[in-house]
């Protein structure tokens, strides 16, 4: 069986759970690893005994064994420049979200992509949850009828969401919500968004970060299905690095209703109070076991590139997500509907929106 030889960049919390999974996989033969910080380094070489583990990205790149990459590094101004070099050394990419800062950036990463017959796939995990995955079936197989609407509404701790604030001045939508617009998009498809419209709310944020604690997002489709998403991002410490989510999906024939909430296991003791564990979004080993979808996520993009299957995340469909939170941005700060697709001077007003100084 022929083995596919993998490169992590980042090995922090994401691509960490992506290098074990490499490590773990008989798919996968050579692994190598660039890590900026060298307790991390040090720590990720002792844990996988990787064949190569550097400092410099670039080493990665330049390495004539590496057939794919997953890129986990942050911030995410770096998505871009990484997979850019990656994609024209040759490489298949595995980009976590978002796909880059620009809709240009993003068109011409897809543009390399597909000039040289590589896949390229964006880390949208939660296509990966078991949960989701149903709504997606029952879509699919007609259980619930034509769509009507779908409501998400997600929160994360805030201690995460300070983490994500202190490195990079991105909105809820682009950060958050970002997962569950490209949800919805999924399940809908074909059907297309057309409008957006987005409202902001502050309260402990603010001063710190100044960003929004919350970002509600209405989006017309072009057969008239609404898609309501609310991304909040200050729960309280009992959720740590946690996800509470509540999916309603109805349809002209029935509906779907998603308690993603975690609540099913809960830990208290005396030094920590209540917590609710196994509830990131991507997941976490329990012993040799995975809890989540990201490990899934990661062999399926080995599975891809090994057998030449379809990734499940096509960056255009990830270039739309995109467009819509932009969308959205805009949308709040001019506190107005925004029709789709953007125009050029659109572009530019939404992508000052969405990344803050």
């Amino acid at each position: 069986m022929r083995q596919l030889n993998v490169g992590v960049i980042g090995t922090g919390w994401c691509g960490g759970i992506r290098a074990v999974a490499c490590a773990n996989s008989a798919l996968v033969g050579e692994l190598h690893i660039a890590e900026t910080n060298p307790e991390r380094l040090s720590e990720m070489r002792a844990l996988i005994n990787p064949n190569s583990a550097t400092a410099q990205w670039e080493d990665i790149v330049a390495n004539p064994l590496v057939e794919a990459v997953m890129i986990s590094a942050t911030p995410e101004t770096l998505h871009y420049p990484m997979a850019k070099a990656c994609l024209e050394a040759g490489q298949h990419v595995l980009l976590e979200k978002p796909i880059a800062i620009s809709l240009a950036e993003a068109d011409e990463l897809i543009a390399i992509a597909e000039a040289n017959n590589l896949k390229f796939t964006i880390g949208y995990s939660q296509r990966f949850n078991n949960k989701q995955s149903l709504i997606k079936r029952s879509v699919a197989d007609g259980s619930v009828g034509d769509p009507v609407s779908v409501l998400v509404s997600r929160h994360i701790s805030r201690s995460l969401g300070a983490k994500i604030g202190n490195r990079i001045k991105l909105s809820p939508a682009a950060m958050e919500a970002t997962h569950d617009i490209d949800f919805a998009l999924w399940c809908l498809e074909p059907r297309q968004p057309v409008r957006v419209y987005s409202q902001v709310a502050f309260g402990v944020r603010e001063e710190a970060l100044g960003l929004p604690d919350t970002q509600m997002i209405m989006i017309t489709m072009d057969d008239g299905v609404v898609v309501t998403v609310g991304a909040g991002m200050n729960l309280p410490p009992g959720y740590k690095n946690a996800a509470n989510t509540w999916i309603e999906f109805i349809g002209t024939n029935g509906s779907v209703f998603v308690d993603d909430s975690h609540k099913d296991i809960m830990v208290q003791s005396m030094d920590r109070g209540v917590e609710f564990p196994l509830s990131t979004m991507p997941g976490e080993y329990v012993g040799a076991m995975y809890a989540g979808p990201m490990e899934r996520e990661t062999t399926h993009f080995i599975e891809a590139v090994l057998f030449d299957r379809p990734v499940m995340v096509e960056p255009r469909a990830a270039r739309l997500v995109m467009e819509v939170y932009m969308a959205a941005d805009l949308s709040a700060e001019l506190n107005q509907v925004v029709e789709l697709p953007l125009s050029e001077d659109q572009i530019g007003l939404a992508l000052a929106a969405s990344v803050k100084s």
